[in-house]
């Protein structure tokens, strides 16, 4: 009998993988797309994706679920700002994606006076779910 080759750093691979929250939302799956490519062990994907990943074999699966910490971090109060409004453009609205420098933000709320940006991941702060299956080792 053949040896099964198993997923480690280093190798590249291709997984299918939905991605849902505690209360059950899904927030991204590759199912109808093609399988999401990357080196395991690299830092392309989050930490917890990757040791998801290692130890898999071709065809094989597993549901994993981990803390924020493991996913895109705790929220972090130093990506929250406060700007003037009058320093905004105009028409700016509460749900607005906007750049902080290089950084993508959500504004988060508008005032007569100020307008309030969160920089963080969207992600940042949440326990994350997957359900990953190894397609190919390349």
């Amino acid at each position: 009998m053949a040896d099964v080759r198993l997923a480690q750093d280093g190798d590249s691979v291709h997984v299918h993988y939905t991605g849902t929250l505690d209360n059950g939302d899904v927030f991204d799956s590759s199912r109808e797309r093609e399988p999401l490519p990357f080196t395991v062990g690299s830092g392309q994907v989050i930490s917890g994706f990757d040791e998801a990943v290692r130890g898999l074999a071709v065809g094989s699966s597993r549901t994993v679920r981990m803390e924020a910490a493991q996913a895109y971090g705790e929220k972090d109060d130093d990506l929250l700002a406060s700007i003037p409004l009058a320093e905004a453009p105009d028409g700016i609205k509460q749900g607005d994606q906007v750049r902080l420098g290089d950084q993508p933000a959500l504004v988060i709320a508008v005032t007569d006076e100020t307008v309030s940006v969160d920089a963080n991941h969207p992600l940042a702060g949440q326990a994350l779910t997957f359900d990953v299956e190894l397609v190919s080792i390349d």
